[in-house]
């Protein structure tokens, strides 16, 4: 299944899944909560999530290097400092929260598969390819960085 690696963008396949995520929300059991409660609890992780993409992004473009994640390779630096201190895929924990928050906003609990599946998909066949090039790119380096800071949360 290596042809699958990096070849879509992460949030393409984030809204693959969100699709999904609607699709499947009227076929099981709804949550029991309050439906005041889950606008709010949807519009923070939105805000998390918001969060974690700009500082991920504005993190990239300060050190001059590609943000395209299909093309690793391109990579001029090794960011590890400012929020890829915390993780070393925020923008891609930022598709999480969104995708959390969109669960949530569904209020089904079928939706919440979709969070599970973006980061099985994207491990798989985004990250630990990207980790092998960056490995090449910046060998001991990289590898040190890889057992300070986690690669999700």
């Amino acid at each position: 299944m290596n042809w699958l690696e990096l070849k879509l963008p992460p949030p393409v396949v984030a809204l693959l899944v969100a699709a999904a995520m609607w699709w499947l929300a009227p076929m099981g059991p709804r949550l029991d909560s309050a439906d005041t409660l889950r606008p709010w609890l949807a519009m923070g992780l939105v805000v998390v999530g918001a969060g974690f993409d700009v500082t991920g992004l504005v993190a990239f473009l300060r050190r001059h290097t590609t943000i395209n994640p299909l093309r690793p390779a391109n990579a001029s630096a090794l960011v590890t400092s400012g929020i890829y201190r915390v993780t070393r895929n925020p923008m891609y924990v930022g598709l999480v929260c969104f995708l959390t928050a969109w669960a949530v906003w569904l209020g089904a609990w079928l939706a919440f598969a979709g969070p599970v599946v973006f980061v099985l998909y994207i491990t798989r066949f985004q990250i630990q390819p990207e980790e092998r090039v960056l490995t090449t790119l910046f060998g001991d380096t990289y590898t040190a960085y890889t057992r300070r800071v986690r690669r999700w949360l």
